[in-house]
């Protein structure tokens, strides 16, 4: 394909008709998309199988293209879900009468065309369409070419359900995976209104450093916890453990473990068989190699200078062993993609402290960051968690599909 701008022409006149579509109508559209992927669950698992057999077994990518029935069940119930929330257009934001009689009313309204490139995961596809739609944008969706037979299937139900609604197929629009293609998508600021990166930290800076269109980043996580001198450490076991090994190619995984001195020993020592039994390769500074060493860790390495900042994406993390809280905060700062970031601890001022200094998009204590998510925050599904603060901030979710307009109703008034 020489160019992508007639695709992206079909897609922006696609917003008059998803836009002028009644609340009602949205939500028994997206109840109807639920239906259909359910009803070609197997169909779906074929395509889908064949993107999985080009990737090789140990890519850690390969977890999250993977759609079997659960999940695509979990794809319908999500989409139960962004029907059920309200619709964030066309809300009366405020309304003022001026002393010469013009009525001024601002409106939340759709953004128009939203772009979105991302890597693997063909639930975004989904999940992307189906808040697009209940806001009332289109989409132009560019997935890479590791899914492509699975997001062909997945846009083919929702442009057959756009169609029976009488909404415009191009509301929702695949672009080919060719990579020549990007640098025409980023640069039509005609046709796209946001751009939208979720993937690799190289994908994000590629999209952020050539983009001429609006770009709103979602994607890497570099994901700490912090285990302070008075944790409990029955409790940051658990947290460090479902952190780092209950979804390990997400990005509110854990990445590094940062710990207290003070209790480095016992802590370390009791972490070592829960992390051992799934395997985790662990990447041990200087002071926290003996004791994992003492411990008889089986899958234990020397920490390389680059093995913090890293997003492992896999059953990896490094350690990181400070004096205090000083230190634990001065590495965060350093090495955080601003993410997501723990600390677990029964110092109550030290607690409050770190979530006032911790500059990230979500901030727990004694709780694993596993929880960022827009529909555990009860956002609905999400296109991502973004980790900049203009627009959105955390799960970038159905509420941020929105931008302002200002109506103004005279009477003959002139200035």
């Amino acid at each position: 394909m020489q160019s992508i701008i007639p695709l992206l022409e079909k897609a922006q006149l696609a917003t008059l008709s998803v836009k002028s579509l009644e609340d009602s109508s949205k939500q028994a559209l997206l109840r109807r998309l639920a239906v259909r992927l359910a009803d070609n669950s197997e169909a779906i698992i074929r395509e889908n199988k064949k993107d999985l057999d080009r990737m090789a077994d140990s890519d850690p990518k390969k977890d999250r293209l993977l759609l079997n029935t659960a999940r695509i069940a979990a794809l319908a119930e999500s989409l139960e879900d962004i029907a059920r929330l309200p619709d964030p257009a066309n809300q009366v934001l405020s309304e003022k009468k001026l002393d010469n009689g013009l009525l001024v009313r601002k409106l939340s309204v759709p953004l128009g065309v939203v772009g979105v490139i991302y890597e693997s995961r063909p639930n975004v596809t989904v999940d992307v369409a189906a808040l697009c739609i209940r806001s009332g944008n289109a989409c132009v969706l560019r997935g890479g070419t590791d899914a492509f037979d699975t997001n062909t299937i997945l846009v083919r139900l929702i442009r057959e359900t756009l169609k029976e609604f009488g909404v415009a197929e191009d509301a929702v629009v695949l672009l080919p995976a060719d990579r020549a293609l990007i640098t025409e998508m980023l640069t039509a600021v005609k046709y796209i209104d946001i751009i939208i990166p979720r993937g690799s930290q190289q994908l994000i800076d590629h999209v952020r450093e050539h983009s001429r269109v609006p770009v709103i980043e979602t994607g890497a996580g570099v994901c700490h916890t912090y285990v302070e001198s008075t944790a409990d450490l029955d409790k940051a076991v658990r947290i460090v453990t479902n952190a780092k090994v209950s979804r390990p190619s997400v990005c509110n995984a854990l990445d590094t473990v940062i710990v207290d001195r003070a209790v480095a020993g016992p802590f370390l020592t009791q972490l070592s068989p829960s992390l051992s039994a799934y395997n985790v390769e662990v990447f041990a500074d200087e002071q926290a190699f003996p004791i994992l060493a003492a411990a008889g860790y089986p899958q234990l390495q020397h920490a390389q200078p680059e093995d913090f900042g890293r997003e492992f994406l896999d059953f990896k993390c490094s350690v990181k062993v400070v004096n205090n809280a000083e230190e634990a905060l001065e590495h965060i700062r350093t090495f955080s993609s601003r993410h997501s970031e723990a600390i677990v601890s029964r110092n109550e001022a030290l607690s409050e402290r770190f979530l006032r200094e911790v500059d990230a998009a979500a901030v727990y204590v004694n709780a694993s960051t596993r929880f960022t998510d827009g529909g555990v925050f009860g956002l609905g599904a999400e296109i991502g968690i973004s980790t900049q603060k203009l627009h959105a901030r955390g799960p970038f979710a159905l509420e941020k599909l929105v931008t302002e307009k200002w109506v103004v109703y005279g009477d003959g008034q002139v200035r």
